[in-house]
């Protein structure tokens, strides 16, 4: 069934990925987290050009997403999307009087009839839960709405709260990242711990490096594109802290922090010269440039 699954999501994705909400993150092809952190600053940084403006953020994320498609509804949208008339009624019969139970040792519980929703772990449902609420955008220019899967976020173009986490990556009301690198710190020499571990077990070099690349420097690349231009040098010199540690640890040398910043950004970049979506100028990974993700030392003190 997920082979068949399959066939429709490239026949879907060829249908309706020019009319896809370009500001939908999650699902789609180069697109990532780092995009959408990256973006919503972009956006606030924009707007707090103009003296004496401030901006606004809610953060939703609603719960059970997955699970509140009403495929009738659905169908609609589909329809809309211009998706052929045969495929919407296969996926509304897809989705429509589903029978399931749950076991629980030699426990059985009674069949159920589940008409609404989407299946988890389905390889339609991402899709399907993104056109679901590729309707739900902003209808007025100064509001942007940016989506990644079910976490929703309103920008009205901070709070005059002291911060906020927004997709693992924290952002104080002065925009700095302070706050955000001293976690990335803190999480990334936890790891360590690990890294020690394997090291008493003897485990290869290539083993080391490939658990080092996977679990520790992750953790300290995360939304890298975001934060690093305007990150301190002494908060920058706490993460390259870790790394000369690890490299202690496996014995060989690893990309220093700018090296993994400058791979990463190349990266970012060619993903977004590659999407067919697009996406407003200047919001890419942060560098020189008129709305680069560099911060004074209070922009929002006029807004609190």
């Amino acid at each position: 069934m997920k082979s068949f699954e399959r066939l429709v999501l490239s026949y879907l994705k060829d249908i309706i990925d020019p009319l896809l909400d370009p500001l939908q993150f999650a699902y789609r092809a180069n697109r990532s987290v780092d995009d959408v952190v990256n973006m919503a600053l972009h956006f606030i940084l924009q707007h707090l050009d103009s003296p004496g403006s401030y901006a606004r953020i809610l953060f939703v994320d609603f719960s059970s997403a997955f699970n509140t498609i009403i495929p009738a509804l659905l169908r609609d949208k589909l329809f809309q999307l211009n998706v052929p008339d045969s495929m919407c009624s296969w996926i509304t019969d897809f989705l429509t009087d589903r029978r399931q139970f749950v076991r629980l040792g030699t426990h059985v519980s009674d069949l159920q009839h589940i008409s609404t929703g989407s299946p988890q772990g389905c390889v339609l449902s991402p899709l399907l839960f993104s056109l679901y609420t590729n309707g739900c955008t902003s209808g007025h220019q100064s509001v942007k709405l940016l989506k990644f899967a079910d976490d929703t976020t309103p920008i009205g173009l901070i709070s005059d709260g002291d911060e906020s986490a927004y997709r693992g990556t924290t952002i104080t009301k002065e925009l700095k990242w302070e706050q955000n690198i001293r976690s990335l710190t803190k999480k990334a020499q936890q790891r360590m711990y690990f890294l020690w571990q394997l090291k008493k077990f003897l485990l290869s070099l290539k083993m080391l490096v490939n658990f080092y690349t996977a679990i520790i420097e992750s953790i300290l690349t995360s939304s890298i594109t975001v934060w690093f231009a305007a990150a301190t040098a002494r908060d920058k010199a706490k993460l390259q802290r870790v790394i000369h540690s690890a490299e202690k640890v496996i014995g060989c040398s690893l990309p220093s922090l700018q090296e993994l910043y400058v791979s990463r950004s190349r990266r970012r970049a060619a993903k977004i010269a590659a999407d067919p979506s697009p996406l407003e100028r200047g919001s890419g990974p942060s560098g020189p440039g008129p709305h680069a993700t560099r911060t004074v030392s209070s922009p929002l003190q006029s807004a609190c």
